[in-house]
């Protein structure tokens, strides 16, 4: 009982199985009007479910279990969930099939869904959004809440973490029919703004306190680590495993640019505003790329 009692229920597991559903009889009724391009839909498909198989990691396994009992651990739910699972997400593109399986008539009425959906993907609100609320619920009484409210911390702290992380993503990976619609000289200042902030934070938990942040950390019984050191390796992990994922995709992103303007002066010109394009402007597809029925 003891050892069933550490793989909790969360509501996902039920999202994503109708989900798998969903993206398969989308991915069934494509591969019959166009069954050209079936065989690479299907390549994606794995990452997209790879990235459900991470989130479900995060949220219906022991990591769950723990992450309300240790900080280290929450911090790595908080990583599984802004950083692996959207990135896979986000590659596996799943956005077509699933569209292609709602009925026309829902399809052709969904304009405001697809205006609020463009607003959501343009480049500095998923940044900004990305950043509030990895800062947000790093605010003791907001964690607090949420680990010790079931509630809270299933239908607010999670899906927020993963929708947040997948809109963020959005700016750095190909998904199509979305664009990237923001530019590579805006995607490196933003990789760098974001990854400045993890440290902030990172440091400000790790050694610029003394002190445990989280009194929901403090009383756990049968926990035996210190609740600061606790916090110490929290703070460490953010620091170095967010740097996973920022480093690399700055790297690309810096190639992007370089590739664009011809020589890394002139990039970096560009990425600093100095005579080139801004950072936050839209390319040309600054299009919000949001429909039921186009883009492959």
């Amino acid at each position: 009982m003891s050892y069933l009692s550490h793989w909790p229920f969360d509501p996902f597991l039920v999202f994503a199985i109708i989900l798998v559903g969903w993206h398969e009889a989308g991915l069934a009724r494509l591969a019959r009007s166009d069954p050209e391009r079936a065989r690479g839909r299907r390549r994606r498909s794995v990452w997209f479910y790879g990235g459900l198989a991470v989130t479900l990691i995060a949220v219906d396994s022991p990591v769950e279990y723990f992450a309300d009992r240790y900080f280290f651990m929450h911090m790595i739910q908080h990583l599984l969930l802004m950083f692996g699972a959207p990135t896979l997400i986000v590659a596996g593109a799943p956005w077509r099939p699933l569209l292609e399986v709602l009925p026309r008539r829902v399809a052709a009425r969904t304009g405001a869904l697809r205006v609020a959906g463009g607003w959501l993907i343009s480049p500095w609100v998923a940044v900004v959004a990305f950043n509030v609320v990895m800062l947000g619920w790093h605010i003791p009484a907001l964690l607090d809440l949420a680990v010790s409210n079931w509630v809270v911390q299933v239908w607010l702290l999670h899906p927020s973490y993963l929708i947040v992380g997948v809109l963020f993503w959005l700016q750095f990976i190909p998904s199509a029919p979305l664009p990237m619609r923001m530019p590579p000289e805006g995607q490196a200042v933003a990789l760098v703004v974001t990854n400045v902030i993890m440290w902030v934070l990172a440091m400000a938990m790790g050694i610029l306190t003394t002190v445990s942040w989280y009194s929901v950390y403090n009383h756990v019984p049968g926990v035996t680590l210190p609740p600061f050191a606790d916090q110490q390796i929290g703070a460490g992990i953010l620091w170095v495993c967010g740097d996973f994922w920022a480093i690399p995709t700055l790297v690309v992103a810096v190639r992007r640019v370089i590739a664009a303007d011809g020589s890394l002066g002139s990039a970096l010109d560009k990425m600093l505003g100095r005579g080139g394009t801004a950072a936050g402007t839209t390319g040309s597809t600054g299009s919000t790329g949001w429909s039921s029925r186009a883009g492959r």
